[in-house]
């Protein structure tokens, strides 16, 4: 393994006690406090970077995020708050990428999220920090593509009249632009610079997901999102232009460099759309 990827996951697995326990979490298992360096994205960073699904830090990990499954699909992140459709968003995500999108917990989680989509195709989180003006009405784009991002671990993905309701809202936003949802989420300046690794709602993750469904990745909306994309793609290479400043110290997401990494997931969005 190159020399500085095996520093950035030495780096990444150093700071699994920042917040008082391990695998990244409080004493009283708050999974998602402390970003960049969470429970639930933490492992993403070293899956990235070639981590093997078997390492037992891994599991151990997997384990951890388990304990908050409830019955009903849904997964609680932290002893206190609310259960909200983001947080077991990201926490399916993260099992699925790990391996575990067969376990029967989140099949139950899947379930879940067939069942509470909203009339316009995406998922929304019902907390009204700003207000409920009419934009709140929408779904909320970044839990939706969160969603999506799971799904496209699942083997029937591309047959789910469902998923492709999901594709059509957020490529719907694409035309909207303005920000939408009860966390008014919009696709302005920060949406369109390349961020890596996928973290927020950013133009980067949205086309790298949309592109695994193909009725999203036909779309004249994804074409355009695309070629805004790679207007800032240099001789085939992404420079990633905005990362959070504790994980621009790692090799692989510097901040106006070019990123291997990132310019691999470019390349898999290019390979899918010569499937068709």
């Amino acid at each position: 393994m190159d020399q500085r990827v095996q520093q950035d996951i030495e780096a990444i697995i150093s700071h699994q006690y920042d917040h008082g326990a391990d695998l990244w979490s409080t004493p009283d298992h708050k999974l998602l406090k402390g970003a960049p360096f969470t429970t639930l994205e933490s492992p993403l960073y070293l899956l990235e970077l070639g981590m093997s699904r078997e390492e037992n830090l891994l599991k151990e990990t997997a384990a951890l995020i388990f304990q908050g499954w409830r019955e009903d699909g849904r997964f609680k992140i932290s002893p206190s708050g609310g259960i909200y459709p983001c947080h077991t968003a990201l926490a399916l995500r993260t099992l699925c990428a790990l391996g575990y999108t067969r376990d029967q917990r989140l099949q139950q989680t899947f379930h879940y999220f067939l069942a509470t989509q909203e009339a316009d195709g995406g998922w929304k989180c019902n907390k009204y920090s700003f207000g409920r003006g009419p934009e709140t009405h929408f779904s909320t784009p970044m839990t939706t593509l969160t969603v999506l991002d799971a799904f496209r671990y699942t083997h029937d993905r591309e047959q789910m009249e469902t998923l492709k309701q999901a594709s059509e809202f957020l490529l719907a936003h694409w035309e909207i632009r303005q920000p939408i949802s009860p966390c008014h989420y919009g696709m302005g300046t920060l949406f369109m610079q390349t961020e890596y690794p996928f973290r927020g709602y950013n133009l980067f993750y949205y086309l790298y997901v949309l592109s695994f469904y193909p009725s999203a990745r036909k779309d004249a909306r994804f074409l355009e999102a695309l070629q805004q994309f790679e207007s800032k793609v240099q001789n085939g290479n992404v420079i990633v232009e905005r990362v959070v400043p504790k994980l621009g110290k790692l090799n692989f997401c510097q901040k106006g460099h070019i990123s291997p990494f990132a310019t691999q997931r470019y390349q898999e969005i290019l390979a899918r759309l010569a499937e068709d």
